[in-house]
């Protein structure tokens, strides 16, 4: 880090258009040293589905079962009748409801507290950070009775672009749910039957985005205590109620050569991560053509990813991941803390590639943004906020908002 840098990163500036105090907290990681902090095996605590009406119902309706997809499966079939779930807040709701649902069961796994609550999406870009050389990324975190929620932020401009894809991203995306069509059936012991005229064999079913199968799960990084939530493909055989028939289906570019294969490799480590914070075992990709054409599948077992890319010129190091994630945690436990016993505090932390991170104590204009009008404190919705008890002086309502629960 350049000496300018190192100048700015120390100083406190006000910025005008948001009269929020910010500095930078902490540096970019340049390089890994010593041992990874213990990463414990997640240990599932419930599942639940989203109906097609995006309605969570605590059932396994969602679930769906791996069937090995069919030779030269043409990943563009169907891309006319996609039903695209619009891009939104990245709430973290359904996850609190979880979690609330599993703590009134009284969940042994539980037994021991949480210290941090966030959907997997997040706690991957976290993990993932010190390889990040292009995007940046912002969450928005809280800290209400010793507990650290992240939910991500994503601004109106976000959600704008996200929603108006190019066509051939918005194409390349949806090759992605269509392997997982080919890949799914609904039933354990049952191929996949062409369900229309003109369907090709193999296809699961039209791709709605709208439905998913999620996972809870507890796990332990450091000292910090964590409850993950994320969407699962499908599972191997049978739900055992565990995460050990779990599979995530992924495609990827054909290998051509030695430039294609380390794009590859450095895809593998968000691969790895996602699944490996999920307890998730098998990863599947589909290899295919620029047109869409699967030309060949490949099983990977995700605790032997690092390995395969351990000593190359372009290698990444969990451990230097683990690091930095516990160091972030860490951080994050002294610099988000109640002041006055007001818990409806929150921070905006921005990771900014190859620099390092930001944390900014948001003022009521700012708080004014997440809450965006509905029932929360801060970006917990207020039912949460009142089961959990937290403390501080709420901001009356305007409006009644939306049913956040349902």
């Amino acid at each position: 880090m350049s000496k300018r840098n190192a100048d700015h990163d120390s100083e406190v500036e006000q910025q005008s258009s948001s009269k929020r105090a910010r500095r930078c907290a902490l540096e970019y990681p340049t390089s890994s040293s010593g041992s990874s902090p213990p990463f414990q095996q997640p240990t599932a605590l419930l599942s639940f589905s989203y109906t097609p009406a995006h309605e969570l119902v605590f059932d396994d309706s969602a679930l769906r079962y791996y069937v090995p997809p069919p030779a030269r499966a043409k990943l563009s079939h169907a891309y006319d009748r996609w039903i695209r779930r619009p891009e939104e807040r990245s709430r973290i709701d359904g996850l609190l409801r979880a979690l609330s649902r599993a703590q009134d069961q009284k969940h042994p796994s539980l037994a021991s507290g949480v210290g941090a609550v966030g959907w997997r999406g997040v706690l991957t870009r976290i993990l993932t950070a010190p390889y990040e050389e292009r995007e940046g990324w912002d969450l928005n975190v809280m800290c209400v009775q010793g507990v650290l929620y992240l939910e991500e932020h994503r601004s109106e401009e976000m959600m704008r672009e996200k929603n108006d894809l190019a066509p051939r991203q918005r194409l390349q995306t949806y090759y992605g749910y269509a392997f997982e069509s080919y890949c799914t059936s609904d039933s354990p012991n049952r191929t996949n039957v062409p369900q229309r005229p003109g369907d090709p064999p193999g296809w699961g079913g039209d791709v709605d985005t709208n439905v998913q199968w999620c996972s809870v799960v507890r796990t332990k990084l450091g000292d910090t205590r964590l409850v993950i939530g994320g969407e699962v493909d499908c599972v191997r055989g049978k739900f055992t109620g565990k995460t050990d028939t779990f599979i995530e289906l992924k495609t990827s570019m054909t290998i051509r050569g030695a430039q294609d294969e380390a794009r590859f490799e450095k895809k593998l480590l968000k691969f790895y991560m996602q699944s490996f914070l999920l307890g998730v075992p098998e990863i599947i990709v589909g290899f295919r053509t620029p047109s869409g054409e699967v030309v060949s599948t490949q099983p990977f077992k995700t605790v032997e990813i690092p390995r395969m890319v351990r000593g190359k010129p372009h290698a990444w190091d969990p451990t230097r991941c683990f690091q930095w994630g516990d160091a972030f945690l860490r951080f994050l436990r002294t610099q988000c803390r109640p002041e006055n016993d007001d818990e409806t505090r929150v921070w905006r932390v921005t990771f900014r590639p190859q620099i390092g991170v930001d944390i900014t104590l948001l003022d009521r204009e700012g708080v004014d943004e997440v809450e965006a009008g509905e029932e929360r404190v801060g970006f917990l919705p207020t039912w949460y906020w009142d089961e959990v008890g937290g403390k501080g002086k709420q901001k009356k309502q305007d409006s009644p908002g939306s049913d956040t629960r349902g």
